[in-house]
């Protein structure tokens, strides 16, 4: 059945795709898997030039992870824009120039796949067919400048391989007993993700036993958390604190700057920064500073963030508040149309 089935779908010998995919979304995938189906060999050219938001290297890797079918090749073209001009333009000019391009380097070629009018153009000019895939994007509704502009709202539509570039960091910040870790979980909750959990009480019971050893423990255990939980969050991933409370508990209890290396702190980089004030009841559960130093390391973390450049909303005022406050600003930064 399956070799009936390929004779039948099987109508070119080798089929060309090309584009930004930018990023690849599941329109392109059903564009790719309906072209594999008929030919012999698919060739998939991705194309990059400088300055495009995301690095051609990264689009080339997600379609080696997405595509394994044996019959498509996947190329990574990094071109010069001011030779030829870029690839989403259906214009007859942009087309006649790619198409000298493809006929020097892809003469073997005999069809080309895209839901666009430049397919038509290229065709043309290289004498080919173009086969065009459901040009109203009524099986997947979404473009990539879509995804780029709104990731959240167009979750869906991306492959899991490449959700997790897209997911925003939100972190939360402050002082001891500020109600850091419980704000991160009912965030979580309320925009149904996931959360990394603070790990400092996992490593050392107070904090007057902490050493300049555990806090590079934590450092780098809460880095490994924020990059296992990256990959399964959705849309949105809350930290509770992050590196940059870490370096500052290293200058205020040791007088020492927290060096950690640079995978540390890139997974520690973070979108959105909520700092929750002291202005809250001091409950010492026995792990933590007295009430006059947690003050102290209060002002201490903002002058530590301040330094670092680091920018943070200020979240006050009762629990609930501090939850209705920190929901507002998350749905006017990432859930606005």
């Amino acid at each position: 059945m399956t070799i009936i089935l390929k004779s039948i779908l099987i109508m070119y010998r080798t089929g060309l795709i090309l584009g930004k995919f930018m990023p690849l979304h599941k329109g392109h995938i059903e564009l790719i898997h309906f072209a594999a189906k008929r030919v012999e060999r698919l060739i998939l050219l991705i194309c990059a030039h400088d300055g495009e938001p995301i690095p051609g290297t990264m689009r080339f890797h997600w379609a080696k992870q997405i595509l394994n079918k044996t019959n498509i090749e996947i190329r990574l073209m990094e071109y010069d824009s001011r030779i030829l001009p870029d690839t989403s333009v259906s214009a007859p000019e942009a087309s006649k120039l790619w198409a000298e391009y493809l006929k020097k380097n892809y003469p073997e070629i005999d069809v080309i796949f895209s839901s666009e009018k430049y397919g038509d153009y290229l065709a043309e000019y290289l004498n080919i067919r173009h086969v065009q895939f459901d040009a109203a994007r009524n099986i997947v509704p979404v473009s990539g400048s879509q995804i780029r502009n709104n990731p959240i709202k167009f979750w869906e539509y991306m492959p899991s391989e490449v959700q997790s570039y897209f997911v925003k960091k939100i972190c939360i910040l402050g002082t001891e007993s500020t109600g850091k870790s419980v704000l991160t979980e009912n965030l979580a909750r309320h925009f149904n993700t996931t959360y990394v959990p603070e790990v400092a009480r996992d490593i050392v019971d107070k904090t007057e036993e902490v050493t300049p050893n555990h806090l590079r423990q934590i450092a780098e255990q809460h880095a490994k958390a924020i990059l296992e939980k990256v990959n399964v969050a959705k849309g949105l991933l809350f930290v509770d604190t992050d590196l940059n409370i870490t370096k500052s508990y290293s200058k205020f209890l040791f007088d020492q700057s927290l060096i950690v290396p640079n995978w540390i702190e890139e997974a520690n980089r973070s979108d959105l920064y909520f700092y929750l004030e002291s202005d809250c009841p001091y409950i010492q559960d026995g792990t933590r500073l007295s009430e006059q130093r947690r003050e102290s390391l209060n002002q201490f973390h903002k002058l530590h963030l301040s330094e670092a450049n680091i920018s943070f909303h200020i979240i006050n005022g009762d629990w609930n508040h501090r939850l209705a406050t920190a929901i507002n600003i998350i749905n006017e930064t990432y859930y606005k149309d």
